[in-house]
Order: C-alpha cells, then structure tokens, then sequence
C-alpha cells in the first residue's frame, strides 16, 4: 500500500498530497450521485427528479452515520500508526471488519420495513410518492456494500494511503454512470433504474476493495486471530465514532426535515433544492476533502506525541479551503442559473434553483472554518464537542430558520438558503469559544 508519512516533512504539500485523493474519491462520489439526477433529469419528469432527490436524501442519513462511526475507526488506526502500534492496528482492523459486517446485515431488514413510513415522513409531493418508495427499497439492499466501502476506505487512510479508495470509486462511478444510461433511457426504468444501478456498482466496488486489500496486506502483521471484535478497540471507535455517527445522522435527519418543509411548497420547489443539493456537494468537496485528510494527520500526530504540528495542519487546511470557498461563492452568485441548469431543463427549476442557490452558497465560506475545527477535535479525540455544536446548530439555527421562511408568504427558496449559513455561523462562534477555552486552560495540546 502506498503510505504517506504524515509526521514528518512541510506541512503544506504533505496536506496537499494527502488530501487531493480525497477531494479526487469526494468528487467521484458527488459524481456518482448526480449521475442519478442527471440522467433521470434528463429522460424523466419532474415527479421522478423529486423521486431520486427525496430518496437520496433517506440514502444519506444512513450513509453520513455509517462515515462518523467509520472516523472513530480511521482516527484509533492512524493514532496507533503515529505511535507505531501494530498489534493495535492489527485489532482496530479487524473490530471495524466485524461490528460492520454485523451492522450492514441488520440494516437491511429494517430499511425495507421503514421504507414507507420514512418516504411518508418526507411528504414527498403525490406525484412522486411511488416513485420514491421503490427508489429507496432498492438502494437499502446496497446499505452493506455503502458500509463495506466506508471501511475498507477508512483503514487505507487510517495508514496513511488515500490514494486507493479513489480507484475503487472511480470504477464504481464509471459502473453507475454508464447502468444509469442503460436502465433509465432505452430500459426506460425511471427513478429505480438509477437505484438499481446504485446498488451494483457499490456493490463491485465494495468487492474489488476487499479482494485488493487481501491480495496487498497490511504495514503491519494481521492474521485471522484478528478478526474478531477488541473490547478497547470497539470503546474507542464508539467513543469517537458514536457522537459522530449521531451528528451526521441527526444532521442529516434536518435535512430530511427541512427537505419535507420544501415538499410542502410543491413539486418547483422540491426539485429545485434536489438540484441545489447535489450542487452543494460539489462545491463544499474541497472544505469537506481538506478537513477529512486533516482528521488523519492531526490523529497520526497525536500518536507520534507532535500536537503542535497536528495545530499547524488544522490552520493550513484552513485556509486553503478559506480560498476555495470564497471563489466558489462569487460564482454562485454571478452565475446561478448556469449551475442549476446542468441538472434540470425545466426553466421553473432552474430560476427557483438559482434563488436558493445564491443564498445557501454563503455556507461555502463558513463550513472552511467549522469542517476543520471538527477535524481538529475529532483528531483529538474530543467528538463529543463536534456533535454537540453540530446539533444545536441544527435543531435551533437551521431548521427554525427554514420553517419560519416557509411560513411567511413574501419568503422565497433564497431567503430558505439563509438557514445553512446561519447555522454554519452558529457553529463557528460555539467552537472559537471552545478552542479559546482549552487555550486558557494549557489544554490545547493536550494528547
């Protein structure tokens, strides 16, 4: 495997080279999920868009708790890497291998039963309500190759390699695109052509991993005895992982909640925040990719005993994605409507998508600070502050605002933009307050 010491060398291309797989396997994913939007866009109506775009939305609450338990895994590897553990490695390992497995073959079950009950909870518009029950029934039974990846892409970082999980990503984007082709034009299969789709190239990317992963082995010594579950690993990946888990899930549960608030406006505005969504994601990848990278590297830190060096990655990743950010935000609001129109060419969508766009892209600029001061924390081993702000941001920033904006009838989708830079803000001034509190306390680097 290809590794990448993180505890040694220039800060800034050691982030670079660290982090560019991860904005190259993001890109891919974002990728992977607008190709379900676009094709359907393009080959489907309005009803089917709104389809994809309320059950990608299901899809990701399960998706962003299975990656905050998976970061509880990558930070005990790389934190035993920097401490040059391998037997603790060796366990981490094989604890990640096993509770998954375990998690993905009860998930199953249990998706398809609350299949219904969560697309009635969306309040999906009418037209699109069958169209979003089948969508999500066929995606649940891919959930254990969604967390399969997730983990075999966590060791590979937790070691120091980013660079493999692109390749496996790359080929489940490929499968995707060219199935989605397939199924939802000549076939003809709408919003579950793209889910079945979905599910096979998750699945042969998820495969390959395993096999590639098998074939290579491992920087250190890893044998059957252990694949088991190690009750210090599974405290520590849940200690981390769980707060984590419970944000991103809640987080995204707003999601889904602030997405059944746009429902109730009608069939526009539901596509048009289905379009802004997947345009979000591409456009937070760098924030999102540098933070990523800088958990591992401030975890590998902490091992080797260089917290001060772990500081000086979080506040370059910083500002690169402070930069980033900034420019991404001026085009959104000097071309919207060229943006929106790449996923849709109903002119209804694309002028409402636009509206929304503008606003919620201030967030661009804001999630460059919260993504990294998390990352940093999250390194630490200090989650629990992560989910904390993350929630309350959430629950009494993002989705007042937005149920308040949906309430008064001047409002449009731009002023229901509003509520994620709001919330971003909110986390900002939590975590400053947080950050300048462990300063006074001699605590901020503290291993």
């Amino acid at each position: 495997m290809r590794q990448l010491s993180l505890t040694e060398g220039k800060i800034g291309p050691t982030l670079v080279r660290f982090a560019v797989p991860f904005l190259l396997a993001s890109l891919l994913q974002s990728l992977y999920g607008a190709a379900d939007m676009f094709v359907v866009g393009r080959f489907s109506g309005a009803a089917a868009v709104s389809a994809v775009s309320t059950g990608s939305q299901v899809l990701q609450t399960v998706t962003a708790a299975v990656m905050g338990l998976c970061t509880g895994g990558t930070v005990l590897i790389a934190q035993k890497m920097g401490e040059r553990n391998d037997e603790g490695a060796a366990r981490a390992v094989g604890t990640m291998a096993v509770t998954f497995l375990i998690a993905g073959l009860l998930m199953v079950p249990l998706m398809l039963f609350f299949t219904p009950q969560m697309v009635s909870l969306m309040q999906a518009p009418p037209e699109a309500v069958a169209l979003t029950r089948r969508y999500v029934s066929i995606c649940a039974c891919g959930v254990p190759f969604i967390l399969g990846y997730n983990v075999t892409a966590g060791i590979f970082r937790g070691m120091g390699d980013s660079r493999t999980p692109v390749w496996f990503i790359l080929i489940a984007c490929v499968i995707n695109v060219v199935c989605d082709w397939v199924l939802v034009g000549p076939f003809g299969l709408s919003a579950a052509g793209a889910a079945l789709a979905t599910v096979f190239a998750q699945g042969v990317s998820f495969l390959l991993s395993v096999l590639h992963m098998k074939r290579k082995g491992f920087p250190f010594p890893f044998s059957r005895r252990h694949i088991r579950v190690d009750g210090y690993s599974l405290r520590w990946i849940l200690r981390v992982g769980t707060p984590l888990a419970l944000q991103n899930a809640f987080i995204s549960l707003s999601f889904l909640i602030i997405t059944a608030i746009i429902n109730a406006m009608g069939l526009v505005a539901s596509a048009a925040v289905g379009v802004t969504e997947k345009l979000i994601s591409f456009f937070m990848l760098p924030a999102s990719s540098f933070s990523a990278a800088t958990a591992t590297m401030v975890a590998q830190n902490i091992g080797a005993r260089s917290p001060r060096r772990a500081m000086q990655s979080m506040t370059t990743s910083m500002i690169f994605s402070f930069v980033i950010g900034v420019i991404v935000t001026v085009c959104s609001w000097l071309w919207p409507q060229r943006f929106t129109a790449i996923f849709t060419g109903d002119p209804a969508v694309i002028e409402a998508a636009a509206q929304f766009l503008r606003s919620y892209a201030l967030d661009c600029v804001l999630v460059a600070f919260v993504f990294n001061l998390n990352s940093y924390f999250s390194g630490c081993g200090r989650s629990m502050i992560t989910a904390a702000h993350n929630l309350a941001a959430t629950f009494l920033v993002r989705i007042p605002v937005s149920w308040y904006f949906s309430r008064q009838s001047w409002a449009t989708l731009f002023h229901m933009g509003l509520a994620a830079p709001a919330a971003s803000l909110f986390s900002v001034i939590v975590c400053l307050i947080y950050f300048l509190y462990l300063n006074k306390q001699h605590r901020l680097y503290e291993i």
